[in-house]
């Protein structure tokens, strides 16, 4: 057994100066939880001459990856770079040397997740990841080590905190999307390019990893149908609000039979549900298991010090693995045939928007196109949309993914009405 433990850190930025922090500020509660010192040796960064402050006092700061990579007293690396090909090099690198890993890149574990797992079983290396999803909530744990004797059902939740903390903005404030977007980027919640974000492919990735750990399936990206938040309005928001909903972006993950169905988009969520009172930055999760039920889990989804918490609790786990001749380890070796939902077995009520010419025998047109799907009405709202316009909101009896398809085709081809938007409705607790 070795009596400390080296540890390499890819990466200088708000994360890398977290996992600083703690490792320096929790030393002792750390070495007695692993039964080891833990000490950081070198740290890449881009810029050698930047001051860092006593943060950086007693480490090493380097430009060449390599040297971390090809030092032998360094047992453990950890990424918090950010990127994708870069980091998956180093990473691969850092495995093949026989280095443990932990990584906080998200991008780069629902890409290649996969692959890198094969290489750091193949090495007897551990892989770790708890902060890739939810930042400072241990989600990926709780699924794999708490809950690993239940039958998970679902897994949903709000895991973009950029775009949560727009939608609150949104209906709290009355900004528009805009206006919100401006303010999330002034306080750094948002990028100068929110793409990833705002379209909802970070909250997809997310839920390609979740996916994996609770179900064992492998699902693509490419096959999680994914909406984001760029049209929406404020009177969307006002009338979800009237109709007694809040508006969230919401990842979902489903069981249905021995299938899945995964997907991202807006989702109008009852007053009542927690999760429509899950403000700004924050991220909240439910797991839903056939042996526990109904589970939450809430927290900051980013940030210097949530986020630097997961990864030390990660570089714990290593430790101890380390100590106890155990290394080789994932976060878990589940797997299951993957295996998609058909859309007729995927249910749910819907929020359809549509502006349509205000003239007689439009509402019986309207009807006739739900009535050839098979579909009825909920709730149905008209209001002025302009001088020879109406808006229409309906809420839509339970229907499956198939009749809303058929549904959204039909009013896409018709002449006299435009969708405007639709998006599914989260049924009451």
């Amino acid at each position: 057994m070795k009596n400390h433990l080296q540890i390499g850190i890819l990466g200088f930025g708000t994360v890398g100066s977290g996992v600083l922090r703690i490792l320096k500020h929790h030393e002792t509660k750390l070495n007695q939880v692993t039964g080891v010192s833990l000490k950081v040796k070198k740290v890449l960064v881009r810029d050698i001459d930047k001051k860092r402050g006593e943060i950086a006092e007693g480490i090493e700061l380097t430009l060449d990856v390599d040297e971390i990579i090809n030092d032998p007293e360094i047992d453990i690396v950890v990424e918090v770079m950010g990127s994708i090909d870069e980091a998956k090099m180093y990473i691969k690198k850092a495995l093949v040397a026989g280095k443990h890993v932990v990584t906080a890149n998200k991008d780069l574990i629902a890409l290649h997740g996969n692959e890198l797992v094969a290489l750091a079983k193949a090495n007897q290396c551990d892989l770790y990841y708890e902060a890739s999803v939810a930042g400072g909530i241990p989600i990926l744990r709780t699924i794999v080590d708490s809950l690993a004797s239940d039958e998970i059902q679902k897994v949903f939740g709000i895991v973009n905190g950029t775009t949560n903390f727009i939608l609150s903005k949104m209906t709290s404030e009355g900004k528009t999307y805009e206006e919100a977007l401006k303010k999330a980027q002034e306080l750094g919640f948002a990028e100068s390019d929110p793409t990833n974000d705002v379209d909802g492919i970070d909250a997809a990735r997310k839920m390609v990893i979740l996916t994996r750990l609770a179900f064992g399936m492998n699902v693509e990206l490419d096959q999680i149908e994914t909406k984001g938040i760029r049209d929406l309005q404020q009177e969307d928001i006002q009338m979800a609000e009237k109709l007694g909903y809040k508006i969230k972006l919401i990842g979902s993950a489903i069981q249905i039979e021995e299938n899945i169905s995964v997907d991202v988009g807006p989702v109008l969520v009852p007053d009542d549900h927690p999760l429509a009172s899950v403000q700004n930055e924050n991220n909240a999760v439910f797991v839903v298991g056939a042996a526990v039920g109904e589970t939450m889990y809430y927290g900051p989804g980013a940030g210097e010090l949530p986020t630097a918490n997961s990864i030390v609790s990660d570089v714990i786990t290593v430790a101890k693995n380390i100590q106890l001749g155990t290394s080789g380890n994932v976060f878990s070796s589940y797997q299951h045939e993957t295996s998609l939902a058909q859309d007729i077995e995927v249910s749910n009520k819907y929020y359809i928007a549509i502006e349509m010419q205000d003239k007689t025998g439009q509402f019986l047109a309207l009807a006739k196109v739900f009535s050839q799907c098979d579909s009825g009405f909920d709730q149905i709202i008209q209001q002025p949309h302009s001088s020879e316009t109406a808006k229409v909101v309906i809420v839509t009896h339970e229907i499956n993914k198939a009749q809303q398809k058929e549904i959204l085709k039909a009013l896409k081809d018709s002449r006299d009405m435009d969708l405007l938007v639709c998006f599914k409705v989260m049924e009451g607790r």
